[in-house]
């Protein structure tokens, strides 16, 4: 998927203003329109235009995508990095399963998913009570939290335009429970905490979609937790019992004779805490051999190479 740097599409600045992005649009719109444009290419920029636009007008969308950060150019190979949304508020019910038109797959990687406002048309009368809108916000949670269930201080991004039409985050302080086995793609509702109601009507809702942090040791698939678990051969090649940490603290766990790299012991129950029972731990063995780094070491390895009959690639059709 390639990178779409949308400030050069436009050109402008990435510090324009509101006024400025506009004007940009509408003299490049006009320059590119298929029905009055000479130019060869003008229907697909026509259309870079409008997906520009599309973000770069709206502070939600461009405050996000300025996250990405402004070192990659345009047409470099690009992945969405995890998280990358993490910590922003966002206008809208959430996400939702459909696209937002004919843009790129690099837009709707970004924003493809994202809820919107009000639907098209509707309109507020002076006098009718009005729901205000459902916000939503990504957030991270460390996996412990999500083990053990937490109360967590967080701090989300309100992007918006300021007097002078330059782009701007308010930050919006919150104590938010977490509860005990919450998994990556649930949402907490806070109630209330979306955008004012219209003429006295209840404000909306504020959904926090959670996504787990990375973790130095585990990988998590929805209630199961993965960790590889380094052994030595000897302990592979004979058994042995060794303590391996899970979320809930270290256990015992026996290596079966003869165990081979990437074999999957389970420990049941040892993963995140889930309605029906929860989830559980797999170990992922790891064979790691030791350097040669020293005489004795080097002795140790011609001696095996001597006296064992072992050939691993044997299944090849011989060594």
């Amino acid at each position: 998927m390639d990178y779409k740097d949308y400030y050069a599409v436009m050109g402008v600045a990435r510090d324009a203003t509101q006024d400025e992005i506009k004007r940009a649009y509408r003299k490049l719109a006009r320059k590119y329109h298929p029905d009055v444009s000479k130019e060869p290419d003008a229907e697909q920029r026509f259309k870079d235009v409008g997906e520009a636009y599309e973000v770069l007008k709206d502070p939600e969308k461009r405050a996000a995508y300025d996250q990405l950060g402004k070192d990659w150019k345009g047409g470099e190979e690009f992945r969405p990095p995890p998280g990358w949304d993490s910590g922003f508020e966002f206008s809208g019910g959430g996400y939702t399963e459909g696209g937002h038109g004919d843009f790129s797959d690099f837009f709707e990687a970004l924003f493809g998913g994202m809820g919107r406002g009000q639907p098209r048309g509707f309109r507020q009368t002076a006098r009718q009570p009005g729901r205000g809108e459902d916000h939503h916000a990504a957030v991270e949670v460390a996996l412990e939290d999500a083990f053990n269930g937490a109360t967590l201080a967080l701090q989300l991004r309100v992007p918006e335009y300021d007097a002078s039409g330059h782009l701007t985050t308010r930050d919006r302080k919150l104590q938010v429970k977490v509860p005990k086995g919450v998994t990556a793609g649930k949402r907490i509702r806070l109630p209330g905490q979306g955008a004012p109601g219209f003429n006295g009507g209840p404000a909306g809702d504020l959904f926090l979609e959670v996504q787990i942090r990375p973790h130095p040791l585990y990988e998590v698939d929805g209630s199961d937790v993965f960790l590889t678990l380094p052994v030595a051969p000897w302990e592979a090649a004979l058994g042995a019992k060794v303590p391996v940490p899970t979320l809930g603290g270290k256990v015992d766990v026996t290596i079966p004779r003869g165990a081979r790299s990437g074999q999957k012991l389970r420990l049941k129950g040892r993963g995140l805490p889930a309605p029906g029972g929860s989830g559980d731990q797999f170990v992922v063995l790891q064979i790691v051999t030791p350097p040669a780094d020293s005489e004795q070491a080097k002795a140790l390895y011609e001696q095996m190479a001597r006296e064992l009959a072992f050939d691993p690639r044997a299944r090849l059709g011989g060594g």
